[in-house]
């Protein structure tokens, strides 16, 4: 009798634990919001489109990582990554001028790529039997909620007693020492099948840029984007703002939070919490049911979510609330669309395939971070920018209903 692979392998913990990190640092950017301005006397859209930068970058990115990835050995394009990741951290401390922070975090959002989503999924996703795919790709989706959870704590929590600045440089040492878990990124399973192996990149990814299925996975994604940047990047402004007063003698009041700024770094870190029952949730329901229209129940309910929050008084409560219904629904939406490619299109070039879908989701979450702090210059709150992404939520549910979930034929490598 054939005993039954573990699920938990060398290459599936190093890579939690990069993401882990990796996501930590990124997640805790929008807690540096107000800092950073009223330092400057900078408009909320200045720090606003570095964020947004990074993102974009992060984005263009993670296609080119993973093809790197593919070519040169994945270990090589994580220290790659790493190596820019801290490098736009340092860099970064040092600026004073908002286009010094916009270029820098180009710098970051190519780091992020390298040691993010793409890169990972596709290690782990190719080191995992069929059976453990699908959960071994959550798992590795919740260590990035885990760094969530800690991320913008943590760095709410070092602004107490230190400078930004000297944030931006723990937490860049906190990307390099990722790197000591490199040893165990090493897969004994073949990357792929024998037709996989010979096929070409340049046939596979034409052969997908062809399949309506892939323009809609595209599409789709922008909206996960738009969400997720706008909310990571603005959220703890808008409940230090615009949020209810937390009273003596209340829960929260015991634990600690006492001011509305406080509020905002927990609501990031709920939201990471909560997304560790759903992207587990996620991972267990894509080996049952169609992913596309999981998928699309997802984003479904994260339209409702939104409208529901933005229509109610925002209170403490509200807050919460919110926090652990968005971010059940947080980033269930990857072990489901990375498997959809890696099922459709084969695991010898997901990552590049992930990489391009990816950058759709970081289009959104530029346009969500950018929006978000140009509509407060002008009308001085999130309302209209914030019912663009409930629109969004609901057109990528629409969106991914006629989706082909059947193999993709091969193409005759040319």
């Amino acid at each position: 009798m054939q005993s039954r692979v573990s699920i938990f392998t060398p290459v599936l913990i190093g890579g939690c634990i990069i993401i882990l990190v990796s996501f930590a640092v990124r997640a805790s950017f929008g807690v540096f919001q107000i800092p950073i301005a009223e330092e400057f006397g900078w408009l909320r859209s200045e720090f606003s489109l570095a964020i947004a930068i990074q993102n974009l970058a992060w984005g263009f990115g993670q296609p080119i990582f993973g093809a790197l990835a593919e070519k040169i050995g994945d270990r090589k394009a994580i220290v790659l990554g790493a190596l820019t990741y801290a490098a736009g951290l340092v860099l970064s401390s040092f600026a004073v001028t908002p286009t010094a922070h916009h270029w820098y975090e180009v710098l970051v959002g190519f780091g992020i790529a390298g040691t993010g989503f793409g890169v990972i999924l596709a290690v782990v996703g190719r080191a995992s039997t069929d059976a453990n795919r699908s959960m071994s790709l959550a798992l590795v989706t919740v260590a990035g909620s885990v760094g969530q959870i800690f991320g913008a704590p943590i760095a709410e929590w070092m602004l107490g007693f230190m400078a930004w600045q000297s944030v931006f440089l723990w937490f860049a040492a906190a990307i390099l020492a990722i790197l000591c878990v490199l040893p165990v990124m090493r897969s004994s399973r073949p990357v792929a099948s024998r037709s996989e192996l010979e096929e070409s990149m340049g046939a596979i990814v034409m052969g997908a840029f062809r399949d309506p299925s892939y323009a809609l996975i595209f599409v789709g994604f922008f909206s996960c984007g738009y969400q997720l940047g706008f909310i990571t990047a603005h959220f703890p402004a808008f409940v230090t703002e615009l949020c209810g007063p937390i009273l003596p003698g209340g829960v929260l009041h015991a634990l600690g939070i006492t001011t509305t700024s406080a509020l905002g770094a927990l609501a990031i870190s709920l939201i990471g919490l909560a997304n560790i029952v759903g992207t587990l949730l996620a991972g267990w329901a894509g080996n049952r049911w169609p992913r596309k229209y999981l998928l699309a129940g997802i984003y479904a309910a994260r339209t409702l979510v939104g409208a529901v929050f933005i229509l109610m008084p925002i209170t403490p409560t509200s807050v919460l609330i919110f926090s652990a219904a968005m971010g059940s629904l947080w980033l269930a939406t990857v072990p489901l669309t990375s498997g959809l490619v890696a099922h459709i299109y084969g695991l010898r070039f997901m990552g590049t395939l992930y990489g391009i879908i990816f950058m759709s989701h970081q289009l959104g979450s530029f346009i969500g971070i950018w929006l978000g702090g140009r509509m407060y210059d002008i009308y001085g709150d999130y309302t209209l920018v914030w019912w663009i992404g409930v629109g969004v939520g609901a057109f990528s549910a629409l969106v991914h209903l006629p989706i082909r979930e059947n193999r993709a034929p091969i193409p005759l490598a040319a």
